[in-house]
C-alpha cells in the first residue's frame, strides 16, 4: 500500500522495522514475563535518533510532528506494544512542554528528550480522577518563588524510569479551572515512587504510582500559567492520542502477519488451512479492518501536523477505532492458531493482552465517543445557523 510517506518517513519507517526485528524481538517474551523495562531497546532507539523524530530541529530534533511519532510508535508495536511504550509514552510526557513551554522551558528540557537521554512520563490520573480531570486532588500551594506539591498519582506509564515528568495538579479551587501543569524532575526531595503495577498486558512498560510529599518545584517549572492545567491535557491528549492508534495498528498488524504465516503451514484434513473460506474470510476481514485503521491514523496525523485548531474529533475517531480494531484483530488471530494461539509458546495471547490496554488508556472509548458525538452536534448546529 501507497501511503505517501515522504523519504524521511520512509526511512524512520525502515529503522524502527530494523530496531524492532533485531533490539525488540528477542526480548519480547522475557520481557513479558518479567516485567522489566526495555532499557536494550530504548539506548537502540536514542542511538538511531529515534526520540527526535517528533523534536523541532532547534531543539536538537528531526523536525517532525505526529505523523513521525506514528509510524515510529506502528512499527516497534508490531513486535511489542510494550517495549513502544517506552517512546511513545515518552512522547505523550514532552507534548505539554512542546505546546505550553516556554523558551527556557524547551531549551532545557526538549534536546535531551530528542537524544534519549532522559524519558518523559504524563501525570494526570488518580485513583479517583481519570476520565474526571475535575476530581484530581493532587495539590500545588504558591510558596514564594516555588509551588509545593501533595498527592499521589496512579498508573503513571514510564513512572520510575523516566527523568521528567509533566504533572497535572490543583492551584485553585474546585474544577477544571482549578489545575494547573507542572514540570518535575526525578531526584526532586518530596519526589518518589509508589507501587509498581503487575499488568494483565504492555508488561515491559513500567506502570507506578507518583507521590508527592512537601515537593518542592520552582514557580519557573509551571507550563503556561496557572489554571491551564486542563487545557494542557486536552491539547496534549488530542495531539497524543493517533499515537495510541498507532499502536493499536501496529499489534493489530502484527498479529496478523502471525496468524496468516501460521494458517499457511498449518493442515487440516490434508490441506492448508488458508483452503478453508472460514479462514480466508478471517484473513480478509482482518486486512480491511487494518488498512481502514491505519489510514485513518495517518490522516488524523497529518491533520494534528497541519495546525488544523479543532482536531479533538478526528484524534478520538483515530483512537476509538484503531484500538477497537486491534482488539478484534488480536481475536480472530488467536483463533485461527486456535489451542497454540492460547499458549505463550506463540505471541497472540500476549498481543490480545496488550491490545486492550489501547481501549483504556488516554481516554476510554466511552469518553472518546462523547467528545466525538459532542462535535458532530456543535457542527451540526453550526451547519444549521449557516443556512
Amino acid at each position: 500500500m501507497d501511503y505517501f510517506l515522504t523519504d524521511e518517513q520512509l526511512m524512520i519507517r525502515d529503522l524502527c522495522a530494523k530496531i524492532a526485528r533485531e533490539k525488540a524481538l528477542p526480548l519480547r517474551a522475557e520481557l513479558d514475563r518479567t516485567g522489566e523495562f526495555p532499557w536494550a531497546v530504548v539506548e537502540a532507539m536514542a542511538e538511531a535518533d529515534i526520540y527526535a523524530v517528533f523534536i523541532p530541529e532547534e531543539y536538537g530534533g528531526f523536525g517532525g510532528g505526529v505523523m513521525e511519532m506514528s509510524i515510529a510508535t506502528e512499527e516497534i508495536s508490531k513486535v511489542c506494544g510494550g517495549i513502544a511504550l517506552a517512546f511513545a509514552a515518552s512522547a505523550l510526557g514532552a507534548y505539554p512542554i512542546l505546546l505550553f513551554g516556554n523558551e527556557e522551558q524547551k531549551q532545557k528540557y526538549l534536546p535531551d528528550i530528542a537524544a534519549g537521554k532522559r524519558l518523559c512520563a504524563f501525570a494526570l490520573t488518580e485513583s479517583g480522577a481519570g476520565s474526571d480531570a475535575a476530581a484530581i486532588r493532587t495539590t500545588a500551594e504558591e510558596d514564594g518563588d516555588d509551588f509545593i506539591l501533595n498527592g499521589t498519582k496512579q498508573w503513571i506509564t514510564n513512572g520510575g524510569d523516566a527523568e521528567i515528568y509533566t504533572v497535572v495538579a490543583r492551584t485553585g479551587g474546585a474544577g477544571v479551572r482549578g489545575l494547573s501543569t507542572f514540570i518535575v524532575e526525578k531526584g526532586t526531595p518530596g519526589f518518589g515512587f509508589g507501587k509498581k503495577e503487575d499488568k494483565m498486558g504492555i508488561r515491559a512498560s513500567a506502570t507506578r504510582e507518583l507521590i508527592f510529599e512537601n515537593c518542592r518545584v520552582p514557580a519557573k517549572n509551571l507550563l503556561g500559567r496557572k489554571g491551564l492545567g486542563f487545557m494542557v491535557a486536552m491539547a496534549t491528549f488530542d495531539k497524543s492520542r493517533p499515537g495510541v492508534a498507532a499502536q493499536a495498528v501496529g499489534i493489530a498488524q502484527g498479529a496478523f502477519d502471525e496468524a496468516i504465516k501460521y494458517a499457511r503451514h498449518r493442515e487440516q484434513f490434508g490441506k492448508s488451512i488458508t483452503q478453508f473460506q472460514a479462514i480466508q474470510h478471517m484473513l480478509a476481514d482482518m486486512a480491511i479492518q487494518i488498512e481502514a485503521a491505519r489510514n485513518l491514523v495517518y490522516y488524523a496525523s497529518r491533520v494534528v501536523d497541519s495546525g488544523a485548531k479543532n482536531i479533538a474529533k478526528i484524534s478520538a475517531m483515530a483512537k476509538t477505532f484503531a484500538s477497537d480494531t486491534a482488539m478484534k484483530v488480536t481475536t480472530d488471530a488467536l483463533q485461527i492458531l486456535g489451542g497454540y494461539g492460547y499458549m505463550r509458546e506463540y505471541p497472540l495471547e500476549k498481543m490480545m493482552r496488550d491490545a486492550k490496554i489501547t481501549q483504556i488508556y488516554e481516554g476510554t472509548n466511552q469518553i472518546q465517543r462523547s467528545v466525538i458525538a459532542s462535535a458532530l452536534i456543535k457542527e451540526s448546529g453550526q451547519l444549521e445557523r449557516q443556512s
